[in-house]
């Protein structure tokens, strides 16, 4: 892995925006810079750095708020040959690496989250913390039944998913790649996998839990899925659930970013201390 920062002079807590190269790629970032802690944003598996806005603007300028849109999503980070798992934690070293931060609070939604429990269980010495949004749940939702549906679901989106790359609203991998990312997620987030990550995390976690359904979704999947984290929180004290929320997995980051905040500020609290 290469990290390289773009462009080419040394890292700094200035604000800056532009491309870090990694690997075969370069991955657009947003570092609002200041002495407060440094905060890294983690998207959702197929969503922006835009989603966290109003996360940010709540937090305000007491943090340092770094963002980057992962390979192939976005306008600006460009494609890569390697959309898997463990790129996207390579990512996270690299952005924090070419910003020159050394230790920073996670904050991650959906996939996002479970980049975070990762990172932060394989880094305890760098991680300030981390809040985990409605992802990173040790439950095995995935099943051959739900990976055909999975594959189909892609190929039925594929059709209008041009239209909307040019807007960065839709990630520029194809339909295979997508649903690939999408089955290989499921097989991270089986209990005998994350479970084990999570009970190894050494610093605070916080959770923050939508309720309901959202796209994709049946019934009461995703509670199912929810109640998986019953078990971590009662094997490791430093994983507890900040709130559970009124709305949806996919409007939690509009509709309840004071929560997440709140969450944020108590985990940078327990830090001080």
């Amino acid at each position: 892995m290469t990290a390289q920062h773009t462009p080419s002079t040394d890292p700094t807590n200035a604000a800056w925006s532009g491309l870090v190269t990694v690997d075969d790629t370069a991955l657009a970032v947003t570092d609002t810079g200041g002495d407060g802690i440094p905060v890294v944003y983690l998207n959702g598996q197929f969503a922006t750095q835009g989603y966290w806005r109003k996360t940010i603007a709540e937090l305000g300028p007491g943090f340092r708020h770094i963002t980057f849109d992962e390979r192939a999503r976005g306008k600006k980070s460009g494609l890569s040959a390697d959309y898997s798992f463990a790129a996207a934690v390579r990512d996270v070293d690299a952005v924090l690496a070419a910003r020159g931060v050394d230790r920073a609070l996670l904050v991650g939604w959906s996939y996002g989250a479970v980049v975070g429990a990762h990172w932060a269980e394989r880094n305890p010495e760098r991680t300030i913390g981390a809040v985990l949004v409605d992802g990173a749940f040790p439950y095995d939702w995935l099943d051959d039944a739900m990976e055909a549906r999975i594959r189909t679901l892609f190929k039925r989106l594929s059709w209008f998913m041009p239209l909307l790359r040019p807007t960065g609203l839709a990630p520029r991998m194809s339909a295979a790649q997508q649903a690939e990312s999408n089955i290989e997620l499921g097989k991270l987030s089986r209990e005998r996998e994350l479970g084990p990550v999570l009970d190894a995390i050494s610093v605070p976690v916080r959770y923050v839990i939508a309720s309901g359904t959202s796209f994709g979704s049946k019934r009461d999947e995703q509670e199912k899925i929810r109640g998986g984290l019953d078990s971590a929180t009662t094997r490791n004290p430093n994983i507890r659930i900040g709130a559970k929320v009124a709305s949806n997995h996919g409007a939690i980051l509009r509709k309840d970013f004071r929560a997440i905040a709140d969450s944020v500020r108590e985990v940078a609290t327990l830090d001080q201390r």
